[in-house]
């Protein structure tokens, strides 16, 4: 999708959808005077709240606009630039339902931020364009439509454009450009999420890795078996043991061109699809269990994001991935495995993997690059969910720095999150009668006990942070106005870095 800012005239937009953004404060004084231009009943207004999302279609008039269609959007209190985001959300999954191939989305009078936020709010409206716009139908054939779609029916949108004052237009082509560079990294996210268990396993996420770096220039290097076990990432290896399919460990490099301002680790937990190995889950909802490597995409989402817009930070994107099935070589409840730190471990749950995994890459990222952040984004717990819901992810972090930062991020990108504690009081669950650890804390506070385990393989370091994305990264539901992967985090992870300048 091209996305492109503009000054022209209202009336001049030849489009097939025109989007007219209005606060709650806004609507009375400015809504009637753009109504009445193209030729439309005020009376609609008493249909029309401006909340934040809220999308009224309507038609103009003959011979009042080019557009062949006007979108009423409302920003809410107008107050956040993801308010914004949302409206644009809103009108390009409207646009994509009326498979209409042009959108324009006016942008111009009063906003957040004023003159200076310029940047930043057409940003956010085209990240909310690429993110409305998506849909996954790569694997649909069309054999059994009833009708023959469009040519281009399933491309969505070509065009977003987006219009402001001539004052601004420096600002907010560069805006636009940061957006559409993150919509399109979050997309590939969604993409990878969305794909099933039997299309996508751990060769295939690194070959995704690698194609990004070649084509964006930055280094990636994949591990493999062999090389996994000479390195006795025992946390990786164990939970590969009941699959059919090798495990990977890639890791990608993005280098600044000038001096690094920070170096920053981002770990990704990869699991491709998780059974649960032999302490099987519940077969309703498995399935989805094929989104259990949102962390790994939202990490290569995020390193590709930084270097296409060539990000003053070095960031160090590691992958450690596989399946987790029962197969009758997997590893058993009870059994102790040893980590690449050295720290043992006892299995009390074949179903809390994903720990294992990213304790062998926490610790190797630590060791191996000394980053000044350390972070890792994993699908990890359900009790998250039970906490937090399904809109917001919960955070873990030892810095208040760190935690104060990744929280801001969350706002100004849309991707929330609430820090829950790390009291010491919490590790007396993960001890261990035959072992240094448990992977398994129990249940109650299931999602803090997760989070103590991982930072036992941080080995110390000063500014670590865990991201549990389980309720957001996946709506199986439609509970966030799409289906399937999000690609929560790659926006959260881009805002945090930008900060870094």
């Amino acid at each position: 999708m091209k996305i492109s800012v503009t000054l022209s005239d209202l009336h001049d937009l030849n489009v097939d959808l025109l989007a007219l953004a209005f606060s709650k404060s806004d609507l009375k004084k400015k809504a009637p005077k753009a109504l009445a231009a193209a030729g439309i009943s005020s009376s609609v207004l008493d249909d029309f709240k401006a909340g934040a999302g809220e999308l009224m279609l309507l038609y103009p008039a003959d011979g009042k606009l080019r557009a062949q269609r006007v979108a009423l959007v409302g920003t809410g209190e107008g107050k956040t630039i993801d308010d914004w985001r949302k409206a644009a959300v809103e009108v390009a999954s409207k646009a994509a339902a009326l498979e209409v191939s042009s959108v324009a989305f006016d942008i111009t009078g009063d906003r957040p931020g004023g003159k200076k936020g310029a940047g930043a709010l057409a940003g956010a409206v085209a990240e909310g364009a690429c993110f409305g716009n998506y849909r996954f139908e790569r694997l649909k054939s069309g054999k059994l439509d009833k009708e023959p779609k469009k040519a281009d029916a399933k491309k969505g949108m070509s065009s977003f454009t987006l219009r402001v004052e001539p004052a601004l237009l420096g600002e907010a082509e560069k805006g636009a450009e940061a957006g559409r560079i993150v919509g399109e990294a979050q997309s590939m996210a969604r993409d990878m999420i969305n794909l099933p268990g039997n299309y996508l396993q751990a060769e295939d996420l690194s070959k995704i890795a690698v194609e990004s770096g070649k084509k964006y220039g930055y280094a990636v290097t994949v591990l493999r078996k062999k090389e996994i076990e000479a390195l006795k990432m025992g946390g990786l290896l164990a939970v590969n043991q009941g699959s059919t399919h090798p495990p990977t460990f890639t890791v990608m490099d993005y280098k600044p061109k000038g001096k690094a301002r920070a170096v920053v680790a981002l770990v990704g937990k990869g699991v491709t699809f998780d059974s649960g190995g032999i302490s099987i889950k519940p077969s309703e909802g498995m399935g989805e269990m094929k989104s259990d490597m949102a962390g790994a995409a939202a990490v290569i989402g995020a390193v590709e994001a930084a270097a296409r817009l060539a990000l003053p930070v070095r960031v160090i994107g590691l992958v450690p991935s596989t399946d987790n099935m029962p197969d009758g070589s997997a590893q058993k409840p009870g059994d102790v495995i040893t980590t690449y730190s050295g720290i043992t471990v006892e299995v009390g749950n074949t179903d809390a993997e994903g720990r294992l995994i990213l304790a062998d890459a926490l610790s190797y990222a630590k060791e191996k690059y000394s980053p000044d952040v350390l972070i890792d984004v994993a699908t990890l717990t359900g009790a998250c969910i039970v906490a937090l819901g399904y809109r917001v992810a919960g955070i873990f972090s030892n810095s208040d720095t760190l935690a104060a930062e990744i929280g801001g991020a969350g706002e100004l990108s849309g991707e929330k999150v609430w820090r829950l504690p790390l009291w010491d009081l919490y590790d007396e669950q993960i001890q261990s009668d035959v072992a240094d650890l448990n992977n398994t804390g129990g249940r109650g506070a299931g999602t803090i006990t997760a989070a103590k385990f991982l930072q036992k393989f941080t080995d110390g370091h000063k500014k670590w942070a865990h991201i549990d994305i389980a309720g957001p990264s996946f709506s199986s539901k439609g509970s966030l106005n799409i289906k399937g992967g999000t690609g929560f985090g790659v926006r959260l992870l881009v805002e945090l870095m930008k900060q870094w300048k």
